[in-house]
């Protein structure tokens, strides 16, 4: 108990209070139980520790400690508690067989206290033993947006935009920003390198470490939810590389499912654990009713930086451009794909993604058609920056 408390302390101290995650503004802290899910390496132990910093007799505990494999989470929080501990910040929930029932139990039975847990994004509360669902309040950390990646760069900070600020006032937005630093110069090495902030760290070995880290959501934190056996992980595997060599990938089901030797159910499924993982992102279509969230009209990867990491090849520009904007727009807005142009956002904006040659055509005689352009540092009329959709979280 005491090597507990003690490790708690000295990750704290270790911990720097800034640069903050923009979600911990977002968190109400004041909730008796908080749950936040995300990818690995995204920041929700930092996110958690500098959290701490602000209270008093709080204790960090991480589930995947040898400790818990001969220790109770609820008899270790009790102890706890009856010596003046009262804020409980549960790392990596879902190492610990059957948390979910003990963190209800926590929760019933002990009002004084306040827990705040972490674990993987493909946590599913309505599929888990318990229902926790009226009791916690779930939050989704992605990895760092480009104004986070600059403001954790130390290159330039200012808050978030909204969305319909972007479209409405982007040309004033973008000129400010063009004049405090300059944004393709940055835009670039953070598509390459800045989704994930253990870039921090190394630059070197950074996609080496991305590769490990998708090993690891593979052969763990999929494993786990599927109950997998080597041979199906090794076809997860083998479909994520293919989707990396073709995104934007335009789904065959069938072919897919012969590809890989499974049948279509299975391929779904392996599809959904891989959106939830956050390796891939699934556009689907306008209007959509049961067949869109069963088969995706398109398939990406969830950000670029993956992009960079698993394939064999160079990324493509436009898969790259397109797989940033989905990435940024899905964490503050609906999109979908629209029968003409690329993304339909809040059921409103029609937008096609392209370089600074990029015409109009598509947007034709839409009042609320916008071109998103990469290689540009400022707007004008309906043409938008691509980076400027970066400062929306």
């Amino acid at each position: 108990m005491e090597n507990l408390i003690r490790i708690s302390r000295d990750l704290q101290l270790r911990t720097p209070d800034q640069p903050t995650r923009f979600l911990r503004d977002k968190i109400d802290w004041s909730w008796r139980l908080v749950g936040v899910r995300g990818a690995r390496g995204t920041g929700k132990t930092t996110l958690l520790l500098q959290q701490m910093k602000d209270l008093e007799r709080a204790v960090y505990l991480s589930l995947d400690d040898l400790y818990f494999s001969r220790h109770s989470l609820r008899n270790t929080v009790e102890a706890l508690r009856r010596i003046g501990y009262r804020h409980f910040f549960l790392d990596e929930v879902h190492k610990y067989a059957d948390w979910s029932r003990e963190v209800k139990n926590l929760y019933d039975f002990f009002p004084d206290i306040m827990l705040v847990f972490t674990g993987s994004s493909i946590i599913e509360l309505s599929k888990l033993d318990v229902d926790l669902s009226r009791r916690v309040v779930l939050y989704d950390l992605p990895g760092l947006s480009f104004r986070e990646y600059l403001q954790f760069t130390g290159v330039y900070a200012t808050p978030p935009v909204a969305l319909d600020q972007v479209f409405s006032g982007h040309e004033s937005l973008t000129r400010a920003l063009a004049l405090a630093f300059r944004p393709l110069e940055h835009f670039g090495v953070y598509l390459r390198e800045g989704y994930y902030p253990y870039f921090l760290e190394s630059r070197t070995n950074y996609h080496q470490r991305l590769r490990q880290v998708v090993r690891l959501v593979l052969e763990t934190d999929i494993a786990q939810a599927e109950g997998a056996k080597v041979q199906q992980i090794q076809k997860l595997s083998r479909l994520l590389q293919f989707l990396a060599s073709s995104t934007p990938f335009k789904p065959n089901i069938q072919h897919l499912a012969r590809h890989l030797e499974l049948d279509r159910a299975t391929v779904l499924r392996y599809l959904s654990h891989l959106q939830k993982a956050r390796l891939i992102g699934a556009l689907n279509v306008s209007g959509g009713g049961l067949s869109a969230l069963q088969k995706p009209e398109k398939i990406y990867l969830d950000n670029t930086n993956l992009a960079y990491a698993l394939p064999d090849a160079p990324p493509d520009l436009g898969s790259l451009r397109e797989t940033f904007l989905f990435n940024q727009l899905s964490c503050t807005a609906s999109t979908t794909a629209p029968d003409t142009a690329d993304f339909f956002v809040n059921e409103r904006y029609l937008l096609q993604v392209g370089g600074k040659g990029k015409k109009q055509k598509q947007l034709k005689g839409t009042p609320d058609g916008f071109l998103v352009l990469d290689d540009i540092e400022t707007g004008v009329g309906n043409q938008i920056p691509l980076w400027l959709f970066g400062f929306l979280y």
